[in-house]
């Protein structure tokens, strides 16, 4: 059977991951990597033993010979890239988060649908084994119809040594963390209506906020709290582990600390621990993360064999993204957001 043909853009901190779980994948080959610096092109070319390696996208779109493209950029070039991608009618994934405003993110949606190409977002927290297993739990029925949840991550974790350009942007725990937990919000408990939000700024050698609280409206009638930070000093360090606790008419769900998953129903407690496999080429503490790519890769691959549409189009991304601005228009003026006011 021929392979599935893939080319990665962008080959830097987060990109490794992504290629590690494209090799493990026996039907997929990436045959092409591109970066503008020739340095990181050429530590991932040599790694992972790709031999065409090109210093601009344009260029590698020009040879072909690929089936989709990985956009593993940062934020400012996804537009370009994705328009790119859709006139070559290249399926693409695209790295959150998915655009620098909401009507990026519509354009980018539009060139995907006038193309006739699939666009996923690689929104990977969802696939977490403990999340996933969170959504098992819930769509068992053990807990009854669910009215309150809390989606947490809080953490004094130290990202800006990996990634330093996170301190300078003037947004940051929102768009990079916050999308994240809030995704998970919309998987749990449905779209948004509402969206509450306050933001601060703990640490003073960073531009943006690194500390937010969210209070969302779920269109099902759940009231959820989303909250992430990155200036929360804990005995014991979770990173990168997010903490889900849900309410619901018969019983309750905690996903809290080292994975432990306990659901409290009229069927007694059950108490599991729901821990995310150690990939071959993965480290701790990152590996819950390290999974979760893997698996949302191979969902890819699934669905573009299928011809079906992945459960983190950009489509669906668009709903997750409008709480990100939401988040932000809230905080800034103090008051609630009508969701419908920004996806209209």
């Amino acid at each position: 059977m021929a392979k599935v043909k893939g080319a990665l853009i962008g080959c830097g901190f987060f990109a490794v991951n992504q290629m590690h779980g494209w090799r493990d994948l026996p039907e997929v080959e990436i045959v092409a990597v591109c970066d503008r610096d020739p340095e990181r092109l050429k530590i991932v070319g040599d790694q992972f033993g790709v031999t065409r390696r090109y210093p601009s996208p344009e260029e590698m779109f020009a040879d072909g010979g690929f089936d989709f493209v990985d956009i593993a950029t940062t934020v400012g070039s996804h537009r370009a890239l994705v328009e790119l991608a859709a006139r070559h009618r290249v399926p693409a994934i695209c790295q959150k988060p998915f655009a620098p405003t909401l009507d990026d993110a519509r354009a980018m949606v539009d060139a995907a649908d006038k193309a006739g190409v699939p666009l996923m977002i690689h929104e990977n927290f969802r696939w977490q084994t403990p999340i996933l297993a969170v959504k098992e739990a819930l769509g068992s029925g053990a807990i009854g119809t669910p009215f309150w949840g809390r989606v947490s991550f809080r953490s004094g974790f130290d990202v800006f040594s990996g990634q330093p350009y996170l301190a300078r942007g003037k947004r940051f725990i929102i768009e990079d963390l916050g999308i994240h937990a809030l995704d998970i919000a919309r998987f749990l408990f449905g779209d948004v209506d509402r969206m509450t939000a306050r933001t601060r700024r703990v640490n003073p050698q960073i531009a943006g906020e690194d500390v937010a609280t969210m209070l969302l409206d779920h269109a099902g009638g759940v009231t959820s709290i989303v909250d992430v930070s990155y200036a929360t000093r804990l005995p014991e360090e979770p990173f990168p582990e997010t903490f889900v606790e849900i309410d619901g008419e018969k019983g309750t769900l905690r996903l809290g600390k080292d994975y432990r998953l306990v659901v409290h129903g009229p069927a007694g407690t059950c108490e599991q621990v729901v821990a995310p496999n150690l990939l071959p080429w993965a480290s701790r503490p990152w590996h819950n993360i390290q999974e979760s790519v893997a698996l949302i890769q191979k969902h890819w691959i699934e669905t573009l064999a299928a011809g079906k549409e992945p459960d983190t189009s950009g489509r669906d991304n668009l709903k997750t993204f409008a709480l990100v601005e939401a988040a932000y228009l809230s905080a800034g003026r103090g008051e609630t957001v009508d969701l419908a006011e920004l996806l209209a």
